[in-house]
């Protein structure tokens, strides 16, 4: 199993990055202070793919990760990725899907929180907690592609999309990356991640630890993790970078502890055994 990815051919990236959604959350102990030092430590580490976006913020809103990631790691370290995401509007009447004309501030947005020129990976996230299976993606992909030729973005995804989605929107531009939910006991997008299997095309699982305990509950879990003196967290993740070589891992925390458990993933080799207790 190769540990590196060329992220839309031409960047290339450990498999195994970083997602921000949680860094802010999580309880007593967690703000911009101890969210710094998780993102300094994984830099230590060898991550070199960071998963954010403007939206991502602490409980009451007022501090974002993005604001978090450049305090803690601008001058950026050569040979680090960041990928953000763009969609979601949030308002007094809840989340709703910004038309194609508002993704340029949000793209904006994303620019000046991180202090960056030009973004490496922006995805557009459509829907709310499903695919929208049947709904257009076109009008709203074609406007990130046009900010793509103006070099604002360099490399295009799409989020939480089914097939259909994924065919339409490589219609009108490359397609380097998509991020669904996906997890050993959620596995509804097998067939988007065969796609990108074949089209050599980053997947990557938002929630790859499920977002919960229950999702790590699984007794081939406990076998797996006994097995290699590992833990259940660490076999999660070993089993979705061995789906597939497009697979891409960015678990979330606001702990130096768990990142440090996290990325000691990449010493777990799981054997043909090992895939059939967890399948």
């Amino acid at each position: 199993m190769t540990s590196q990815f060329r992220l839309g051919g031409d960047l290339t990236i450990d498999r195994l990055g970083f997602g921000a959604m949680r860094l802010l959350q999580g309880g007593p102990g967690r703000g911009p202070a101890p969210a710094g030092a998780v993102l300094r430590r994984a830099v230590e580490l060898g991550v070199d793919h960071l998963d954010t976006a403007h939206f991502y913020r602490d409980q009451d809103g007022s501090v974002s990760a993005n604001a978090v990631i450049r305090e803690a790691l601008s001058p950026y370290p050569g040979g680090l990725v960041i990928a953000t995401k763009v969609g979601p509007v949030f308002g007094p009447g809840g989340p709703r899907q910004a038309t194609a004309a508002e993704l340029r501030p949000q793209v904006e947005a994303n620019l000046e929180s991180l202090g960056l020129d030009r973004l490496d990976l922006v995805y557009l996230r459509i829907g709310k907690s499903e695919p929208p299976h049947g709904q257009s993606l076109a009008e709203r992909f074609e406007a990130l592609a046009a900010l793509r030729e103006e070099g604002l973005i360099r490399h295009l995804g799409i989020s939480n999309v089914d097939a259909a989605h994924l065919a339409e929107a490589r219609a009108i531009a490359p397609v380097a990356a998509v991020q669904n939910h996906f997890h050993l006991a959620g596995r509804a997008e097998t067939a988007v991640l065969d796609a990108c299997t074949r089209a050599g095309i980053a997947f990557v699982p938002f929630f790859p630890l499920g977002g919960g305990r229950a999702a790590l509950d699984d007794p081939g879990l406990a076998k797996v993790a006994g097995r290699h003196g590992a833990t259940a967290r660490q076999i999660a993740l070993a089993w979705l970078l061995a789906l597939s070589p497009v697979v891409l891992a960015i678990p979330g925390t606001g702990s130096v502890a768990h990142l440090e458990e996290n990325l000691a993933t990449r010493s777990v080799v799981l054997t043909e055994e090992d895939l059939a207790d967890l399948a």
